[in-house]
């Protein structure tokens, strides 16, 4: 007789995510990468074999308009729920114990049904991933485990100042008088903050997320970072072009090209000589990518506020349309797509400082180039790994048309990076 399976293992995410921060104020929506983070976490959740259901449980509209709006995208708005969270759990001093047990009752009472294991997934820690929140759900629903935390090796000296224990500064986790190889101390882990899993039945009764058999959950050292000030969502938003997953475009996601010019096809400097003459130098590659792009069929633009003829001089030699001179970049994209057909989500604007933000805001896929500003990288879907002025726009062509660009079979006359390449100049 064929034994009866065991029954799938309800698993319920619960991500904390008040309003109020004192730290870095609305910091649940702020967006890393181009995403707010509440929406990394359900992502994240979402991604995961192990999981049945989401739960957001806040205090404010914002945060819990971003998470739906994280399950829309994803096509997974019955799986997401949002539970508004009472103000005697939601202050400063509320433990997020007390938010999961309540966003637990709250969802076995909506749903009519049992949960057998909870996740804690705290989304001030932007990049944790599919296989975290696999590895701790697994821990307790699948190997019998009571409790589950990520982890990540953790080579560092720990300190601490004079005590009544000890009259002077001593060391932790090491014995100051004895200085070993890393290789030769026992491993520390570090408790990432980000993912924490727990059999039910023992949640309800310790009220704590950690209780019996705790399985520890390596993950990489690299994505250790937990949100907690202005400093922390910097360093993550630089982190992001770095981490994330990238999603690249291809010819089918897009139908028109539009660049920026200095910083993106420039490397954002200028010469001047003593007459007041103006000099920058652009790429090789780029020509050969914006020629190919352009005999793919794509609609192209080159955008830029820049009044120097010398945007124009090189738009004529690429033999693309330019709009230079332009104080409202974003307002004249939209005319420029109106007047074309071209719907904004399906352009792919590339840009490296603020001014091209409204643009990115516009268009469907905002890509930055690798030295653009900090800001603009975080706004960005994409980021290249090439710098502006360095073949930037030749790696984005090869994102839409493969890396040899055999959509456009160019021929030596046909390209107009084929005669000799030199700094474009003019003089304003």
């Amino acid at each position: 007789m064929t034994p009866t399976p065991a029954p799938t293992p309800t698993v319920l995410a619960v991500i904390p995510a008040r309003g109020g921060s004192k730290g870095v104020p609305g910091k649940n929506i702020a967006q890393v990468g181009g995403v707010p983070l509440v929406a990394r976490a359900v992502n994240a959740c979402l991604a995961s074999r192990e999981v049945t259901d989401v739960v957001v449980t806040t205090d404010d509209a914002a945060v819990a308009a971003a998470a739906r709006a994280a399950g829309d995208a994803l096509g997974a708005s019955g799986r997401v729920h949002c539970v508004q969270r009472p103000a005697a759990i939601a202050g400063d001093s509320s433990s997020s114990e007390d938010a999961v047990l309540h966003a637990l009752d709250a969802y076995e009472a909506m749903h009519g049904r049992t949960v057998d294991v909870v996740l804690l997934v705290q989304c001030t820690s932007p990049f944790l991933t599919r296989e975290d929140v696999d590895g701790v759900a697994a821990a307790v629903a699948r190997d019998g485990a009571d409790t589950a935390v990520t982890v990540a090796p953790f080579h560092g000296f720990i300190w601490r100042d004079g005590s009544a224990v000890e009259e002077h500064a001593y060391g932790v986790n090491h014995d100051k008088g004895v200085r070993q190889m890393r290789q030769d101390r026992p491993e520390d882990l570090l408790e990432t903050g980000a993912a924490y899993a727990m059999d039910v039945a023992g949640f309800r009764t310790h009220r704590h997320r950690f209780f019996g058999d705790t399985a520890l959950v390596r993950t990489d050292p690299a994505r250790v970072l937990e949100i907690d000030d202005p400093h922390d969502l910097a360093r993550a938003r630089a982190l992001a072009p770095l981490l994330d997953p990238s999603a690249l475009p291809t010819r089918d996601d897009i139908d028109a090209v539009v660049l920026d010019f200095d910083g993106t096809q420039t490397d954002d400097r200028v010469l001047i000589d003593a007459d007041g003459r103006e000099i920058v130098a652009v790429h090789r590659g780029d020509g050969l990518g914006i020629a190919a792009l352009r005999k793919s069929g794509l609609d192209l633009l080159i955008l830029s506020t820049e009044q120097n003829p010398v945007v124009a001089a090189r738009a004529n030699k690429l033999r693309i349309p330019v709009l230079h001179g332009i104080d409202r970049k974003d307002l004249a994209l939209k005319q420029w797509c109106d007047e074309h057909g071209i719907a904004p989500e399906r352009v792919l604007y590339v840009g490296n400082d603020v001014n091209d933000l409204p643009c990115f805001a516009l268009a469907g896929w905002p890509v930055a180039v690798a030295s653009a500003h900090d800001s603009v990288r975080a706004a960005a879907r994409a980021v290249t790994t090439t710098p502006g002025g360095f073949g930037a726009i030749r790696e984005i062509a090869a994102w839409l048309l493969g890396p040899t660009l055999t959509h456009h079979k160019s021929t030596p006359t046909d390209s107009p990076e084929s005669t000799p390449d030199t700094p474009v100049s003019t003089t304003k």
